[in-house]
């Protein structure tokens, strides 16, 4: 296993995705993640604005840019989420800015907590590329983020397969799912 404290910046993100051949799945289990009082799209969305999906230009940013290039390529992205309800403000934004995730060609699933309690689940956040690898994303209490963890152990990489397949198995579908 691999650690680094340290974020992975865009272009490391870019090179990961590029990498990928068949899938890219992401598994979201935390109600909160820390976002900056600063953080402009969060903040915007606290004040009351929301995206006009008709309006691409004025929403669109860099990640969608490499999720559209990488589903392009035929690599299957999907993210499910894990969520308590009633849901916090958090989620509440996430939920609503999810559309633009979708219009990149992500896929996406939302799971009330009470569904999960009989699915075996890793203590973090992952990505697993490709079936073969997995990225955990830690982060502290407070939802700041404290570092990547890479493992290809396959037991490891097995479980956090399994864990996906059943939270998305399970999950609903965004465009049928009403955070409460």
């Amino acid at each position: 296993m691999g650690w680094s404290a340290e974020a992975p910046t865009f272009d490391q993100w870019t090179a990961l995705f590029r990498s990928c051949e068949r899938s890219a799945v992401h598994l979201e289990m935390r109600d909160l993640y820390a976002v900056s009082a600063e953080d402009p799209m969060f903040s915007a969305w606290k004040a009351g604005h929301r995206y006009d999906p008709a309006d691409e230009a004025s929403w669109w940013r860099p990640w969608l840019s490499l999720m559209r290039e990488t589903t392009g390529r035929g690599v299957e992205v999907k993210r499910a989420r894990i969520v308590s309800e009633p849901v916090t403000e958090y989620i509440r934004f996430e939920y609503d800015i999810s559309f633009t995730n979708l219009m990149a060609g992500e896929q996406g699933r939302w799971l009330p907590r009470r569904l999960a309690s009989g699915i075996a689940l890793p203590g973090n956040d992952f990505w697993l590329l490709d079936g073969d690898r997995v990225q955990f994303n830690h982060f502290t209490g407070d939802g700041d983020w404290a570092g990547v963890e890479w493992c290809e152990e396959p037991d490891v990489v097995k479980l956090c397969a399994a864990a996906f397949d059943a939270v998305w198995a399970a999950g609903i579908d965004h465009g049928d799912y009403t955070p409460t």
